[in-house]
Parts: C-alpha cells; structure tokens; sequence
C-alpha cells in the first residue's frame, strides 16, 4: 500500500514516513539496501496501449516519470486524473483501518471529499476572491449611494431656505390686511347686534306685564273646580265598592262556567268522533255487502255457465260426426296389438301412471297454494287499508295533541309570569302598607302644623322660577341641601347658621347678580345668595379635631351635592359644637387662643367674647328642620298612595290568572284523553294489526316459495312423463305400424285421440268450473264473517254513543245553569258599570277642567319663566356685545391695527375696571356710552361681508377669518429668520451632487460587473459539485440495499445547505434492514464498514477509477456481512471494475477469481516472494447455492449423530 501511494503521488506528509528514504528496503533499522529506489505502475488501455507512471527515490527528493520521460509532479498527477486516478481524493486505495472513518467523517469533510471528486474544489481560489470583490464593490456603491443622498437632502435644504426668505415679507403684509378685515367685520356685526338686543328688550318686557294679569285669573278658577272634583271622587268610590264585590263574585263563577262548558265541549268532540266512527264502519259494510253480492252473482252466472256447457256436451255426443268406424276382425286385432303393447311396456306404464299420479297430486297442491296465496293477498289488502286509517287517526290524535301541548306551554308562560307578577303585587302592596303605616306614625309624632302662609309660598315661588331660569346654576336654600346628623345638633346648626340658614345656593357671581335684578323687577322680598365662585373660604384648622369634649361643626352637616362643602365650610368656619354651655365656655376662652363655640341648646361664645344664649325665637326657627322632614315625609306618602293604587289596578289580573288556569285544567283533560287513545292505537291495535300484517307477509312469501318450488317439481316430472311416453309411442309405432297403414292413420295414436281428446277436454273444462266454483264460495264465507265482525263493531260503538249523548246532556244543562247565574250577575254588574261610568266621565270631566286649568296656569307659567329668562338672556347678551366692542376697539388700539373713525379716536378707549360697587357700575356704563357714539369707517370691508344676514353665515365666515390670520401667524411663528447667503449655498450644493452622482454611477456599474463575475463562478462550483452529488445522492441507495441484501435496507445523503451545498456539510444516514433509524455514531462496526463501501461504491461509480485496492475491509465484518459484501465485489468485478483486496479472511478471500500470497524469504537481505493461484478454473458457489450446501451438511451431521 505504501508503494501504491508513492507511485500514485501522495505528498509524504501523507505516507507512513517521517523523509522518504525511509521508503527504502531496509531503512526503518538504519540498513538501507541502496539509496536509490523506484515504483512503477504500467496501465493498459483498451486498445491495447500503455502508459507507463515512475515515482523515483533519488537522494532526499522523488522523481515523477509519464512514459520515461521526466515530468513535473502536476503534470504526473494530471495524467493520473486522466485515467481516473484522483491523488487527493485517493478514491482507488482504501487503506488498512481507515473504512470506518471514511463512514464516520464529519459533514464538512464529507463536503470536502466531494469536492475533491467533483473537481469543484479547484474553484474554491476563485470563488472566495470573486465573493470580496464584489462585497467591496457593493459596500463602495452603497457608501457612494448614501453620499449622494446626503448631498440631496443638503440642496433640498438650500432651496427651501431660498424660498422661506422669498415668503416671509409677503406673509407679513397678508397678515396686517387679513387683522384689519377681521376686526372691521366683527365690529360691523357687534353694532348690528346690539341695536337688535335693545329693540327686542323692549318687546319682552311689554309682554311680561300682561302675562302676569293673566296667571291670577287661571288661578281663582282652580281652586272652584277641586271642591266639585272632591265631592264626585267620593260617590265614585262608593260605586266602585259594588263592582269589586261583584267582581269578586264572577271570578268565582267564570271558572265554573268555562270548566263545564270544556267538558260540554269534549264530549261533543268525543261524540263527532264516534259518529264519524260509526259512518266509516257503515260505508265499509256496504261495501263488504256490495262485494258479497258480486261473488253471489258471478257464483249464480258460473252455475248457468256449467250446465250450458253440459247441455251442448250431450249434444255434441248425440250428433256426432264422421268417424273412423272399425271392423269386428280389426277390432279384435287393435285389442291383440293393444294387449301385446300393455304387456311390453307394462313397467314402463306403471311408473308413467306413478309420475302422472304424482304430478297430478303436485298441480292440485299449487292450485290450492294459488287460492290461499289469493285469499292473504285479499286480507292483506283489507289489513293495510285498516293500518292506513289508523295511522291517519294517530296523525290527528298527534297533531291535536302537539297543539294542546303548545297551548299548554303558551298558557303555562302566562300563568307563570302572572303569577310571578301577583305575588310581587302582593309583597310590594304588603311592603308599601307596612311603610304608609311608619310615614302615619311618624306624622303623627311630629304633630306640626305645616300650613304655609302666604309670605312663605311666595318665596317659594319665586325660588322656583329661579330654578327654572337657571336650572344648572341655582341649587336652592342651604336649609334644604343639607342637615344634621342628629337631631340634638339642630339648634346649635341653626344658631351657626344664623342669616345663611335660608341663603340661595348658586354657581357663580353673574349668575347671583342676575338673580337680584330678578328679584328686584318682581318686587320681591330681599334674598341672601351665596355664590360658589365668590366665597372668601378660610382654611380648616385640622387640630381643632383633635380637641376633647366637642367636634368641630362642618362635621356635624351633611349633604349629598360635593360643591356645596365649600358652602358649608364658609358658613361653619372652624365653629366648634360641645355638649354642654361649661364645656363650650371653657373650650371658647380656656385654651391658649380663643375658640368659636356652641353649645347643644344654642348658646353662642364668640372669639370676641359676645355671647349669645338660646332663645324661644332659635327653637322656632330650628323647628324648620322638622318641616322640612315633614315635608319629606308627605311627599313620600303621596308617592306611596299612588303606587298602591297602581298595584291594586295590577292584582285585577287575578281574574285572567284564574281563567287561564281553568282554560289549562280543560286542556290538560282533552289531551289526557288523547294521549290514552293514541296509546292504546299505537300500543294494542297498531301492533296488533302490524304483527297480523307481517306473519300474513311471512306466510305470503312462503307460499310463494313453495309455488316455485311446485313448478319446478312439474316441470322436472312433466320432463320424464314426455320420456316414458315417448319411448312407449315408440314401442307402439312398431307394433301398430302395419295395422295403422291398412287403416290409413299415420300412427295409433291419431286413431286413440279421435275419441279421447273430447274426452278430456271435457273433463278438463268440468274441472275449470269446479275450481271456480270452490274459490267464489271461500271468498263469499270469508267476506260474510268479515262483515260480522264489522257489524258486532258499530253495534258496540253505537250502544256507547247512546251513553254518551246522555252525560253530553246532563253536561249542557249543567253548563247552561252556570251560564244563567254568570248572565245575571253580568247584568247587575253592567248596571253598576253604566252608573260608575257616568260618575267616572263626571269626575274625570271636572278633573280634565282641573287639569286643563292647570295646564293653562303652568303654560302661562312657563311663558312667564320664558319671558323672565329672555329678559336675562337678552340684557346679559347686550352686555356680553358691549363688552365685546369695548375689547375689539381696545385691541385695535394695543395691536396698532389701523381701523378708520369718522367721528371719535382710539385714544379715548380705556380698560373696564370690574368690580361689585355703585361707581365701578356707573364708570362703565359711560364708557360703554363714549364707544356707542364713535362711528367707525367701514368702507374698506367687502360688500359680500357686510350682506351676511343669518348668523351661522357670520360666524361661519368669522371663523374662516380666524383661521386665515391663525394660519398665517403659525406660518410666520414656524418659520426661521431667512438666510442670507442661501442662493450662494444654493450653487455649491448642485455642484457636490453632480459629483457625488458621477461616483455612484460608476460604483454601481463596477458592482454590476462584480456580480455577473461572481454568479459565473458559482454557477460553475455548484455545477460541479451538484452533478457528483446527485449522481452519489441516487446510486448510494441501491448499493446499499444490493450490499445488504435486502430492499427494507436504506441510505441517504442530504446537504445542510441545499442552495450552495458546498458551503457547509453533507449529512450521511443509514437504516439497516430490520433496525429502526439510528445516528451513524450508533450503528455497529460491521454497519459502518458496509455504509462506507456503499459510499466508495457510489463515489466510485461517478468517477470510476481503472482499479480499486481495499486494505482489510473485512475486519469489522462478520460472516454473513462477509459474504453480502464478496457477492457484491464478485458481481461489479464481472463488469465495472477491477479490485485488489488485502483480506485474511477465507470467506473472504475464497470468493476471489485470483490469489496472490506475498511471503519472505531470507538471504543475505530480506526479500518479498509472490504465490499466485488461479481459481477461476474451480466451480463457484453462488450465495444461494453455497446456502444449500451447508443446509445439506448439516442435514448429514444430524442423521450421522442420530
């Protein structure tokens, strides 16, 4: 193997040796034989021609000879690749040990050897310095790319700043036009508003005046129609009284009525039925008749029919024809001949009468099954129609009872949803009387006298319209938006409270200010308000809290409205309340800073030292906590004495709960009823009848059978009687032959058959009568005991429709009685009806004129409130425009927007001081007068914008004029100070991109060709290295599966990479046959030998080389892997290749064509001998062949040990 390397032109790092004279015989002990040394290999081509390969050992160095004449060693091992000997792949030596690790290389070796024996790996150079060409020309091009880029954003840059500076002084004069036009316009419309405000001011307060006259007449005139309404309300109670007693009767009643007149009902349904029953049976027996009759008749026609027949029968007997008349000597010799015929076939006559008899027997049994298979057909029919009727019944019955069960459900709902609603009626009136009782009592205790004077109502009044106009900003008197959390506070809060206890509650100062100008055009008392947004609140002093013996007073008030907290805390301030006048006193002066307090029963300690006792005027005044729960309290039992009216309108539908009920119980009778029907039809008769119907089917389809069977049994008997007659003619013929000749008849039979086929056609057709006849009297008796059955029938049903007619009538006279007694008291009821109508029509008649005075009242009052409110809308509007100019000449004034006066100056607006005193109120108001009398220009403003009539057109076109001036000054805020120097930049910039542009373009068109460079490259790696590995991939399975002998055998080799496989690894699996799959690191020793031969193999038939040499192969191998292997190496050496195999092993070596020992021999130096033996002249045992032998050795051994 060492010599087959060196002349093959392995490197020596490869070879086995440290220099290569160790090469030489001799040198590994320090005794070479010479210090020259040569291999030659000599290959001969098919032509016959040879090449000859030296590898000479000359000194320290080797020498490399193709054909005797020195070459390099490139161009040695090029002429070796020429044969197919590859150096670096070493695909024709495989050497001792190395099988395995060829199975066991790793992914990116095995990719290695691929490349190797494709030649791809000769590119490897050219592809890795193709591939950092073209990454550099692409990062050159990308750099250039975002060069040119940047150059772009900086000319875009340059030109907007060019054309900022061009805009900027043209946004400044659009801006000053645009704020001249706006303020004119809102000037302009701001006048034309105020003089509409003050004429319609005028209007409305006309009106107020004569509203006002109007609402005092509307009220004298309610208070007349409440006495007549209450004097009708009472007689109208009264009446109603009757009606609910009689109410109470009929729901007694009604039930009884409508249960009786259910079972009125389903007894005549019970008896439409039973009739509709006793019709059906009627007109079936008719019918049943009706065809007794016909059969009677065709019985009657069939006699008359017989004797016809036998009459012309005689006839035809007494005048007979022509015939054949005999001689007595012929006679005598047809009776000769006739005997001499019985005697010869008597045998044969006996079993021909035995056959005829038997036949005979069989035809009458198929007559007889024919007419039963007829008369079940008939009762078959009859059981089908009767099978029919009753399933119609059963779908009314089922239909009839799906609808009672939907009824019931239906009925079921409602009853459940009544009475769900009653007995929340019933808990929610025994919940609403228990609190009624508690609101009485309560009353009662109170014990106050609640009448309101008319001081009181008045205020109350007016604090109502307050509301009205403005419902989100009043809240009402602080006295009814909170209260004490005890009773025992009530004085010492109302003695807190003082003058505040009754003060109006409201959002803000305007809000109170306008309210003041209400009071004051009513003429109303004087109010105190307290405005949320005005109160000078004082912190709270939180360890006031924390003091023994007393709380502080804000904590003693409670109210359920957040913003009025702050109320409270302004009323309270840090007040604090005690149990007793000692503790209040000593907590007020005792501690180091003097204390605001009050005692339970109201006695006041100021920090002043004033102190303030409680008083019978304090009690009077704190008794309006009282009231006001009082008050509470009434309201509360109104509201729960109209909902217990409500709920006793509701408990009425007891009556529609007690009908449905009834209506259920007549339902649930009716479907009992036919539910027990159905069952019983579908149970006994339906069954009964389906069982009757299917053994008469049964017996049907065997009577069939037996009729098949019957013919065929004619048939097969009439088949032999024609052969025993025909051999009996036969012996006729012969006999008769010359007696048949001199009587001139063609046979005897023609003679015979002369005077017996009449005959039996004769009797053939008697027996067609009598069988007619048998089968009309059977039909006949069956069809009579048909009609009896029917008849017993209707008789049993008629008999209980007697018995039921009767408990109909005693059900209808019971039905009427309950329906007399219902009439009546229907009666009485309609008459206490007519009456509480009319008193009903009365009240609600003095009600309606109660409540249409009402409504008048409350629509005057409302026009009132409307009035009252549009004064205030109308004289805050005008205020609200006043203001509005005031502030637009003073704009124009501070901004320096140049507007046109024709008559006053801007120099005279000065700034509104605003505030709550008489003079501040007067200041503006002379102001507001200087601005009414300036005129101002508006000729520059456009004729389109002063022809504006609606105010959604005005405001539509202020807010466009806003949005123009906004848009400009957002437009002049976001832009920069211009530069100065932008055009010049302007012209450096577009000269840096022309040039950053000229680079790319180049870099691009480099990369371009980079590209196309490196693909070729590819391209042809890939090539190279896909056609060996498809080839390898597809052969290796089958080498394989033919090295292991078996087809479930499997092997595969898959690329990491599929898209460029050469740049990673290459995956090698094996399944042995019989074995699941396994990692090759698992896999056997003698698994991996034959997964690295198939892998040889498969390489090896890609590139194949002129030979192979293995190098114990064998070594890991067993004897059944052995032989496998051998067989295979025997059958590719017949044809692809030549193998020298290195093997100690016989099984091995003893499949081979040719031996060739090497041995020693010693003289004065060592030398290596050859033995060669030829065995291909020795017959060869194939696998299978050599499988028998031992099978049959074996065999020998067993019978020689036995």
């Amino acid at each position: 193997m060492d010599a087959l390397s060196f002349v093959m032109g392995e490197k020596i790092v490869n070879l086995r040796v440290k220099s290569i004279q160790e090469l030489i015989h001799g040198a590994h002990i320090g005794k070479p034989i010479s210090s020259f040394a040569s291999v030659q290999i000599v290959y001969v081509e098919e032509d016959g021609k040879e090449k000859k390969f030296s590898r000479i050992i000359q000194g320290g160095c080797s020498e490399f000879y193709f054909d005797d004449n020195l070459v390099s060693r490139s161009a040695y091992i090029a002429e070796l690749e020429k044969i197919g000997i590859i150096v670096k792949a070493q695909n024709c030596l495989v050497f001792q040990g190395t099988v395995e690790l060829i199975s066991m290389k790793k992914p990116k070796e095995r990719t290695q050897f691929f490349e190797e024996i494709s030649t791809s790996g000769e590119l490897i150079g050219e592809y890795e310095e193709k591939k950092k060409k073209l990454q550099k020309a692409e990062e050159d091009a990308q750099f250039n790319f975002n060069k040119k880029k940047s150059v772009a954003a900086e000319r875009k840059q340059a030109k907007l700043e060019k054309d900022e500076a061009e805009r900027y002084q043209s946004l400044l004069e659009e801006l000053k036009t645009h704020k001249i036009e706006l303020q004119l316009f809102r000037l302009y419309y701001n006048g034309k508003k105020i003089d509409f405000l003050s004429t319609e001011l005028e209007r409305v307060n006309r009106d107020l005046s004569v509203i006002k006259e109007t609402f005092c007449h509307h009220e004298n005139i309610i208070k007349a129609k409440k006495k007549e309404h209450g004097v009708l309300a009472r007689q109208l109670q009264q009446t109603e009284k009757e009606l609910k007693t009689i109410d109470a009767l009929l729901n007694v009643k009604r039930p009884q009525y409508i249960k009786a007149k259910e079972n009125t009902s389903h007894h005549l349904k019970k008896l439409e039925e039973s009739k509709k029953t006793i019709q059906d049976g009627d007109k079936q027996c008719s019918k049943q008749e009706n065809d007794i009759k016909v059969l009677e008749k065709e019985l009657i026609d069939l006699d008359n029919t017989w004797k016809l027949f036998e009459k012309q029968v005689e006839e035809k007997i007494l005048h007979k024809g022509e015939d054949i008349e005999l001689e007595a000597n012929q006679m005598d010799r047809y009776k000769e001949l006739k005997e001499q015929v019985r005697k010869k076939v008597a045998i044969m006559t006996q079993q021909l009468e035995k056959l005829q008899w038997e036949q005979k027997a069989e035809k009458e049994r198929l007559a007889f099954e024919k007419r039963r298979h007829g008369e079940i057909q008939g009762n078959l029919k009859q059981i089908k129609e009767q099978i029919e009727d009753h399933n119609k019944r059963i779908e009314k019955l089922e239909e009839y009872t799906k609808s009672c069960m939907e009824f019931l459900e239906e009925k079921k709902q409602q009853e459940d949803i009544l009475m769900d609603e009653i007995k929340k009626t019933k808990s929610r009136m025994s919940e609403v009387n228990e609190e009624l009782n508690h609101i009485r009592n309560d009353l009662e205790n109170a014990g106050i006298d609640n009448h309101e004077g008319r001081r009181q109502q008045k205020r109350a009044e007016i604090l109502d319209h307050l509301k009205r106009l403005y419902p989100d900003s009043v809240f009402g008197r602080l006295l009814d938006l909170c209260h004490p959390i005890h009773k025992k506070y009530q004085l010492a809060v109302t003695k807190l409270f003082g003058r505040y206890m009754v003060a109006i509650v409201v959002t803000s100062e305007k809000v109170a200010k306008d309210c003041i100008r209400f009071l004051k055009e009513e003429r109303a008392e004087p109010e105190t308000f307290l405005a949320l947004d005005y109160l000078d609140i004082k912190p709270i002093n939180e360890r006031l809290r924390e003091l023994k013996g007393c709380k502080m007073m804000i904590d003693v008030v409670k109210t359920h409205i957040p913003q009025l907290k702050k109320v409270i805390q302004f009323v309270c301030g840090n007040g604090l309340v005690c149990e007793t006048v000692e503790e209040a006193r000593h907590i007020a002066f005792s501690g180091p800073e003097r204390q605001k307090t009050v005692a339970l029963d109201g006695t006041l300690f100021l920090k002043s030292g004033v102190i303030s006792g409680g008083s019978s005027d304090l009690r009077q005044k704190a008794r309006c906590w009282d009231e006001k729960e009082v008050k509470n309290l009434k309201d509360k039992r109104n509201q729960l004495v109209q909902e217990l009216k409500d709920l006793m309108k509701a408990l009425r539908k007891e009556i529609d709960l007690k009908q449905i009920q009834t209506q259920i119980q007549g339902t649930q009778i009716r479907l009992k009823y036919s539910q027990s029907e159905l069952e019983m039809i579908k149970k006994k008769q339906l069954t009964n009848f389906s069982r009757e119907q299917s053994q008469l089917q049964s017996e049907l389809l065997n009577i069939e059978a037996e009729c098949t069977m019957l013919n065929e049994g004619i048939t097969e008997q009439q088949k032999k009687i024609e052969n025993f007659q025909e051999k009996i003619d036969k012996v006729e013929d012969d006999i008769f032959q010359q007696f048949c000749e001199e009587i001139g008849v063609a046979n005897i039979r023609e003679f015979e058959n002369i005077h017996v086929k009449q005959h039996q056609e004769v009797d053939q057709k008697r027996l067609e009568f009598e069988k007619q006849k048998t089968r009309l009297n059977v039909q006949i008796e069956y069809s009579q005991n048909q009609l009896r059955k029917k008849l017993s029938k209707i008789n049993t049903l008629k008999d209980t429709l007697q018995k039921d007619r009767k408990e109909t009538d005693k059900l209808k006279k019971m039905e009427d009685d309950c329906l007399q007694e219902v009439d009546d008291l229907m009666e009485k009821r309609q008459q206490f009806m007519d009456t509480f109508v009319i008193q009903n029509s009365d009240t609600e008649k003095a009600q309606t004129q109660i409540e249409e005075e009402r409504k008048k009242v409350l629509a005057i009052d409302r026009d009132l409130g409307k009035l009252q409110k549009e004064i205030i809308i109308i004289q805050t509007s005008l205020e609200q425009k006043r203001l509005e100019k005031h502030n637009l000449l003073l704009d124009c004034k501070v901004q320096d927007i140049e507007i046109v006066l024709l008559l006053g100056s801007l120099d005279d607006i000065i700034e509104v001081e605003l505030g709550s005193g008489t003079e501040s109120t007067q200041a503006t108001t002379d102001i507001y007068e200087k601005e009414a009398a300036m005129e101002i220009d508006y000729s520059s403003l456009r004729s389109d914008l002063k022809a504006l009539q609606r105010d959604k057109e005005v405001q539509l076109y202020l807010t466009l004029l806003q949005e123009q001036i906004a848009s400009k000054e957002d437009i002049l805020l976001k832009t920069a100070t211009p530069n100065l120097r932008a055009l010049e930049n302007l012209n450096n910039v577009r000269e840096k991109f022309q040039e950053s542009t000229d680079a790319f373009e180049a870099s691009r068109k480099e990369a371009r060709i980079c590209r196309q460079e490196f693909e070729q490259v590819k391209k042809r790696r890939f090539d190279l290295f896909s056609q060996c590995f498809e080839h390898v991939s597809v052969s290796i399975d089958q080498i394989y599966k033919k090295l292991c002998r078996n087809n479930s055998a499997q092997a595969f080799l898959s690329p990491e990479n599929p898209e460029e496989p050469y740049l990673e690894g290459v995956s090698y699996n094996c399944v042995a046959p019989g074995k699941r799959f396994m990692p090759m690191d698992n896999l056997s020793g003698g698994e991996k030998c034959v997964a690295a031969l198939a892998l040889l193999f498969a390489v090896h038939s890609y590139r194949p080389a002129p030979f192979f040499v293995l190098d114990e192969v064998d070594a890991a191998l067993d004897n059944t892997n052995i032989g496998k292997v051998s067989s295979y190496i025997r059958e590719q050496a017949q044809e692809q290749f030549q193998m020298i195999i290195i093997s100690l092993k016989e099984e091995f070596y003893s499949k081979a064509d040719a031996l060739i020992g090497i041995y020693p021999e010693h003289n004065d130096c060592m030398l290596s001998r050859i033995l060669t033996l030829d065995l291909s002249q020795y017959p060869y045992d194939s696998p299978v062949q050599e499988g028998r032998r031992r099978q049959d050795a074996r065999e020998s051994r067993d019978s020689r040990s036995r």
